[in-house]
């Protein structure tokens, strides 16, 4: 086991032990520590939270929220390390999806046509996978597959004890894609984080005014099973993980052009939401990584931190 690893079973299994409150101040410590360093993360934090703002927000507004962007991550991997511990009346009372979006998805399972929900790094994803599944519904996802494989591994055993189905990008026994119309064609919710392309072969769209690469996964399985496409925004109030749902997305028929203008339409239609969603709560847009095409190359950093867990990601 290497230091990686052994600091994330220490964060399972110290962080649950602790008080919350404990925890809470500890983490926040060290997400001011993070702002005052201004290390390779919190410096692609603030480029990607000034996209978002835009230009005229003066720089010390810009550097306080950014200080509360640091804490809104830490609250992530706080909450996260913690999920494990936690009843299934306390995972149902920690997160609160909009009373329209949980009517919608209940609906959807119920005639059994799935729904494929387009998620932003935002808030605490982890958190509504794991409400998906304490509410009863089946849900299945997509999670990136990093090296090394041990956390890999630690990373599907975490999400899958809170009762998601998780599907590795590469090297399963099937193409996730496949298992994922299945799944939809069943009445499976499926989740799939969408404001960032790992492929290099994602589509190109407008995000923030610049451009970016998003994945084509979502709109692919829209269009692929006819499940309604739904864009999530995800937040945090003081008391919990919070979560609502636009949509469904008008998906373009076949009769207005080939497979690839069709995805192209109906992924720009993805980053409106995904953008409208995050300008409303930018502290919450867990966004540590480059974004956009003009960022590359710049040389300010990896592509990754080495604190990202494998991210549930959108097949392409």
């Amino acid at each position: 086991m290497n230091l990686t690893e052994l600091g994330y079973v220490a964060g399972w299994r110290l962080v649950r032990a602790l008080p919350r409150p404990v925890v809470a101040a500890a983490f926040r410590a060290g997400a001011d520590r993070a702002h005052r360093s201004g290390g390779g993360g919190t410096a692609r934090l603030r480029a990607n939270l000034r996209r978002v703002v835009g230009p005229e927000l003066p720089e010390a507004e810009l550097d306080d929220l950014l200080r509360r962007g640091l804490r809104s991550y830490a609250r992530y991997w706080m909450e996260a390390f913690r999920l494990p511990a936690l009843s299934r009346e306390q995972l149902l009372a920690g997160f609160r999806l909009a009373p329209e979006g949980v009517d919608l998805l209940a609906a959807d399972v119920a005639a059994g046509r799935g729904a494929v929900v387009a998620l932003p790094h935002s808030g605490n994803w982890d958190a509504a996978g794991a409400w998906v599944a304490a509410t009863g519904w089946p849900i299945t996802t997509v999670a990136e597959r990093l090296k090394p494989e041990a956390i890999y591994q630690r990373f599907l055993a975490f999400r899958r004890g809170l009762g998601m189905e998780i599907l590795p990008t590469h090297g399963g026994e099937r193409p996730a894609f496949d298992v994922l119309v299945d799944r939809l064609r069943a009445g499976a919710v499926v989740p799939l984080l969408a404001d960032r392309d790992l492929s290099a072969r994602g589509i190109e769209v407008d995000f923030f005014g610049a451009r970016t690469r998003l994945p084509a996964g979502p709109a692919l399985l829209a269009l692929r099973t006819g499940a309604p496409l739904y864009v999530a925004s995800l937040w945090y109030e003081p008391d919990a993980a919070c979560a609502s749902l636009e949509g469904p997305l008008p998906v373009p028929g076949e009769d207005s052009g080939p497979l690839d203008q069709r995805v192209r339409e109906l992924t720009q239609r993805i980053a409106d939401g995904l953008a409208a969603g995050i300008a409303r709560h930018p502290e919450d847009w867990h966004m540590l990584q480059r974004m956009w095409l003009d960022q590359r190359g710049t040389g300010d950093g990896e592509p990754r931190p080495v604190s990202t867990p494998p991210a549930v990601t959108g097949p392409v």
